[in-house]
């Protein structure tokens, strides 16, 4: 992984020496895209561990009580920290699963402008290398990725299709946990600029206590933010992850939104919480649907 230099000076021309811009999602970019990407492709960056171990203080909570978001951990450092749910990183290739978005030439420095302030709570520009995935052949390869070009400016972001859903369509047989998939190797990855938590950052939770489960999920199911309930964010990684036709989403969201959806039992919040979930995947269904009519 490469870190970008300094803030003034940007780097990431260096990385694109054409002016075009590849972006890699992990997190809330998998259901909310940049603009004006015109191509958008499943698959996977090595090395790291995925985590809510990052706290938000303006779209999933506030300063006075942060709600928590993912972030990704170099592995080799997460393996020096005290980790409760280490048993679910069963490869030891570490792979997080998301989408790349491919940004033209004309459009790279705005979405890096949209994308430096609605990443502004502690997360910094890093470069590495992602690979695309076939869900039909479980291996890496390139794959025809939605222009979206083709789609209504009325069109949410949140509803912008992707070819991964319709991969998972075809192949409802891939069921397999992201977070325990072995990658296939690839001769030539496409260099991805992510954005990343740090370690070092303000917001990265430090303390242990904060990092177990248990303490997660109970500030996930209080939190509130400019963007909406914590709990959703959740919800819509989860159905996200899902969406992207490759497997399930990894254990440890998963394992987030059974502790979260008990929470809620408990205060008599069930119903919110139903409905919040349940309009997440009507969210990803939408991608599909809309899929469906560009094809």
């Amino acid at each position: 992984m490469t870190d970008q230099s300094t803030r003034d000076g940007r780097t990431w021309r260096q990385h694109f020496p054409d002016g075009d811009l590849w972006v890699f999602g992990y997190g809330s970019l998998i259901w909310k895209p940049p603009p004006h990407f015109d191509k958008r492709v499943p698959g996977y960056i090595s090395g790291y561990v995925r985590r809510f171990w990052q706290a938000s203080t303006d779209h999933r909570g506030t300063p006075e009580q942060p709600g928590r978001v993912v972030t990704v951990i170099e592995r080799s450092f997460w393996e020096t920290l005290d980790d409760p749910q280490n048993h679910l990183e069963s490869s030891a290739t570490s792979t997080i699963w998301g989408a790349a978005y491919h940004i033209p030439a004309s459009h790279a420095e705005e979405v890096h402008d949209y994308l430096d302030v609605r990443e502004i709570d502690g997360y910094t520009v890093h470069y590495t290398p992602f690979y695309t995935v076939s869900a039909q052949e479980g291996t890496t390869t390139s794959i025809t990725a939605v222009d979206s070009s083709e789609i209504r400016e009325d069109t949410p972001t949140s509803a912008v299709p992707s070819p991964d859903q319709h991969h998972h369509r075809q192949h409802p047989h891939i069921d397999s946990d992201l977070s325990a998939s072995p990658p296939p190797s690839h001769p030539k990855p496409i260099t991805c600029m992510v954005y990343i938590g740090q370690p070092t950052n303000p917001q990265f939770l430090r303390n242990p206590s904060e990092r177990d489960p248990a303490a997660v999920a109970t500030v996930i199911s209080q939190g509130q933010g400019q963007s909406g309930r914590n709990p959703e964010y959740l919800y819509l990684l989860e159905k996200g992850l899902e969406g992207l036709g490759l497997g399930t989403a990894d254990g440890h969201v998963t394992d987030l939104v059974r502790r979260v959806k008990i929470i809620e039992g408990q205060h008599d919040r069930t119903e919110q919480a139903n409905a919040e979930e349940l309009n997440a995947e009507r969210e990803v269904r939408k991608s599909v649907a809309g899929l469906e009519q560009l094809g």
